[in-house]
């Protein structure tokens, strides 16, 4: 699903049925349509091969579209070439030039736009006290950490103030603590400047964290694009479903269609009341269910969903216990509890109940067969 949003005083950027080939036969996008708002943090996500690379090199100006528009500011950009595109980025490997210091990587990109030396200077300071790093302006890169050195590139991306940056798996060399504090120190930093961001990753939590809004990308085709607490709740197809955040998927055969609301029967027998995709009566499909939303034993009474399991394996996370199932078939099935609700008498063969809400369940496409 291609989406376009309203408010046309309001895009920046704007993909009119883009289509992008290397070979002349497969398409890696096709025929993309998106409108990316004023200052709007928009992540494009998706596995490796699926055109959300692609997207964010065409607009940078690095590749150029087979076919259709791109727009910035309303003028047509395809064969505008990259310098002239007032546009800023950032690497994965930051792209920093080694033989200069931190301030001299910081004036570069506004000496190559012939500003004087004074407002050069001026700038490049500014944008350091921006990343919190005034005090690293006579350092070489090598000096610094890998943390350090992405704050530089940042730095580096907003130095000339653009409207749009650009961002491509700009965290994806730093560790799990440092990446976190980068994610919420880049959100904090775009905020605060009002500009326009195209971030592209691979990873979910990522997009999740950062994002106003987030285009699922699979195949060339955008899948969804939506805010991130909508993507998670209510994913418009399986792939979505299964490529943000946890996801438990049961297969059956819908024999009950009422209004939003669907049963389906569940290839063990159990019956199960769901929410209703793109589905017909009498369909295969698979139903989702995320791991948070199955309620264990009394929590569950009140469902209208309540289902036998066998435990297969617990694990301890701290605040929370995974728990591993075997329900209707499906051994790898997972539920996550609060370790307060966890009966800790529990233990591996136990049969228990659970209970799922019909909101939480959801049977969104047919089950494709060859």
């Amino acid at each position: 699903m291609n989406e376009s949003v309203g408010g046309q005083e309001a895009v920046h950027v704007s993909f009119r049925n883009v289509q992008k080939t290397y070979d002349g036969e497969t398409l890696i996008v096709r025929d993309l349509n998106l409108d990316i708002q004023r200052g709007e943090f928009l992540t494009l996500l998706g596995p490796s091969g699926s055109g959300k690379t692609t997207c964010l090199m065409m607009l940078a100006g690095f590749e150029t579209p087979t076919g259709g528009e791109i727009r910035l500011d309303g003028n047509v950009i395809n064969r505008l070439p990259p310098h002239k595109r007032n546009i800023g980025m950032v690497f994965q490997n930051y792209a920093l030039f080694p033989h200069m210091t931190v301030l001299e990587n910081l004036r570069f990109p506004l000496k190559a736009r012939k500003l004087p030396a004074a407002d050069c200077d001026a700038k490049a300071r500014r944008a350091l006290d921006m990343v919190q790093l005034g005090a690293f302006g006579n350092r070489y890169p090598q000096q610094l950490s890998g943390g350090q050195q992405q704050r530089i590139a940042l730095a580096r991306a907003l130095v000339f103030e653009p409207q749009l940056v650009l961002m491509d798996e700009p965290l994806g060399a730093l560790d799990k603590n440092l990446r976190e504090q980068m994610q919420i120190e880049i959100k904090h930093i775009q905020q605060s400047l009002g500009v326009t961001v195209v971030f592209v990753t691979h990873d979910q939590s990522e997009a999740l964290t950062m994002s106003d809004r987030i285009a699922v990308f699979d195949k060339g085709i955008i899948q969804q694009i939506d805010s991130a607490e909508r993507l998670y709740e209510e994913p418009t197809n399986s792939f979505v479903a299964n490529f943000i955040g946890e996801n438990n998927a049961l297969a059956g055969t819908v024999t009950e269609i009422q209004g939003s609301e669907c049963e389906v029967r569940l290839d063990c027998g159990t019956p199960i009341r769901a929410r209703t995709g793109n589905v017909a009566m009498g369909e295969r499909t698979l139903v989702s269910v995320r791991p948070e939303r199955v309620m264990l034993d009394a929590d569950g009474d009140n469902s209208v969903n309540r289902l036998d399991a066998r435990v297969e394996e617990l694990i301890y996370l701290g605040d929370q216990v995974r728990i591993r199932v075997d329900l209707c078939g499906n051994s790898n099935f997972t539920i996550k509890t609060p370790i307060s609700r966890l009966d800790h008498s529990m233990r591996r063969g136990d049969s228990i109940r659970v209970g799922i809400d019909a909101a939480h369940v959801r049977a969104l496409d047919p089950i494709q067969t060859a």
